[in-house]
């Protein structure tokens, strides 16, 4: 090569030559220099991506990894139906808002709600649901994956484990998430000690939904799974039953033993509108509902999550109030709350001394899921003009209900008495399992017992549900099944129950 250069000289404008040699090898200098200082540059970045490693290979590797973002799936179930468990679906509803303004896509969002109220004859807003006093109609833009009948257990399992088959009506959405996917389930209804309310066929038992969440982690096919429940006496769902190995965050509206509460009830601070006499919302769901409306949820875990809903429900001062519970892999708190929501891009800017957080601290009025819908027929009968078809319509609704329960209350008494005997009633229905005992050894009979107590004697209202635990201790009393289940047959028949 040098060979080559060495005789090419040629004289330039002003007489002098020019080495071609030269300005080649000048050339050459700067070119390996620039290289040089290229790869020096390469390396360095290289070590600040893969640690120590200088392979190219690890580099596009991790560009490649980069590029594959996690989705955010999330199913939402309201398990009631009827206008008097309006803030069942109200809370769904808020729920899907919150999603859909944190960018989270309508085919990832699965919602299952009966769809009952927003155009029932009782609601005086067509069309419109809210979940607060002074709230924003909830219901706009929500899908209807799954209403009426096909809001039953079958298609809810089938959904989350993203089988399609398994589905029977409905729009036959399921979450077809993968391995980088995380997972938000929200559930809001009538619960009891291990079920779960449904509007149609049988109730959901802690058991089957654990069944179902085992199969969605042996299909290796999320990253983690967020869950939220409102529910009475939620937290035995998940007590001695969900491990801490399946990268499961669940929270509980109460512990194992007690109710969760209704918010934003007729007669109540703050008050529904006077139009409205129902409860709007449930107290665990609308505090961290709020709580997500306003905060930047790219910047807030859900373990803060956690603590400003558990300070705002479990109030020293309140009767009754509930203790909401954590369970599973408790390290997935550490989150932030945008990795299964979505963050709202309006509040990027959120500050905390903004004058909405003040809301966030104040706990409205309460009443018990039990009570609530007598509280509804209550203020039905109150509000109807003296002397109208109206109060006499009223006055009937809120007689048949306290005689429903007249009757669920013996029907239990009966079916115990005639199993156990008599002294066995209070037994039966006190004993609770220690902390962090499943609430049942044998998930079967406890399925048959409330299922067949929920056929024979159930209600709108779920009432009836307070006495699952009733059915658990009998199983673990070692009840003879269908002994047990003519008891309830025999009892739900012949205690006068209201036409």
């Amino acid at each position: 090569m040098d060979g080559v250069f060495t005789s090419d000289k040629v004289k330039n404008s002003n007489g002098g030559e020019i080495n071609y040699y030269s300005c080649e090898r000048k050339m050459m200098c700067y070119y390996r220099l620039f290289v040089l200082l290229a790869l020096s540059s390469f390396v360095v970045e290289s070590r600040h991506l893969k640690g120590n490693s200088y392979e190219l290979s690890s580099f596009h590797r991790s560009r490649t990894n980069a590029t594959i973002e996690p989705k955010i799936w999330a199913v939402l179930v309201a398990g009631s139906n009827g206008f008097v468990n309006y803030r069942h679906q109200a809370d769904i509803c808020h729920a899907y808002q919150n999603l859909k303004n944190g960018g989270v896509e309508d085919e990832n969002i699965i919602v299952f709600m009966y769809d009952d109220i927003a155009f029932d004859i009782e609601n005086s807003r067509p069309g419109v649901i809210i979940n607060k006093p002074d709230g924003d109609n909830v219901y706009k833009g929500v899908p209807k994956d799954y209403t009426g009948e096909d809001v039953n257990v079958d298609n809810l399992l089938a959904a989350i484990l993203g089988n399609k088959t398994g589905v029977r009506g409905g729009s036959g959405k399921v979450v077809e998430s993968g391995p980088n996917d995380h997972i938000f389930i929200y559930y809001a209804d009538h619960g009891g000690a291990g079920i779960l309310g449904m509007p149609s066929g049988v109730d959901l038992t802690a058991k089957d939904l654990m069944n179902t969440l085992k199969k969605k982690h042996a299909a290796k096919s999320y990253k983690s799974m967020v869950i939220y429940v409102e529910a009475c006496e939620s937290g035995s769902i998940f007590e001695g039953l969900l491990p801490k190995n399946m990268n499961i965050y669940a929270i509980t509206a109460a512990n194992a033993n007690e109710s969760s509460w209704g918010t934003y009830c007729p007669g109540e601070f703050p008050s529904p509108p006077s139009d409205l006499d129902t409860c709007l919302g449930d107290l665990f769901s609308i505090s961290w509902m709020e709580d997500s409306d306003i905060h930047d949820l790219r910047k807030e875990t859900l373990d803060q999550q956690y603590q400003l809903v558990r300070r705002r429900t479990a109030v020293d001062d309140m009767v009754g109030a509930s203790h909401v519970m954590q369970y599973g892999n408790k390290t997935i708190a550490k989150q932030f709350v945008f990795n299964y929501m979505g963050a709202n891009p309006k509040n990027d800017y959120y500050s905390p001394s903004s004058d909405d957080d003040s809301s966030l601290t104040t706990t409205p009025s309460i009443v018990s899921q039990h009570d609530a819908t007598l509280l509804h027929f209550w203020h039905k009968f109150r509000n109807a003009p003296e002397g109208s078809p109206k109060k006499t319509e009223a006055h009937k609704l809120l007689m048949d209900e306290l005689s429903l329960r007249k009757h669920i209350d013996e029907s239990v008494n009966q079916i115990i008495s005639v199993v156990f005997g008599q002294e066995k009633v209070p037994e039966m229905l006190n004993t609770v399992q220690s902390a962090g005992n499943p609430l049942v050894h044998d998930w079967d009979c406890f399925k048959m017992l409330v299922n067949s107590f929920k056929k024979q004697c159930g209600s709108t209202s779920r009432y009836e549900m307070k006495y699952s635990r009733a059915f658990a201790n009998m199983c673990n009393a070692g009840v003879h099944i269908n002994h047990a289940i003519l008891a309830i047959t025999q009892a739900c028949s012949t205690n006068s129950p209201p036409p």
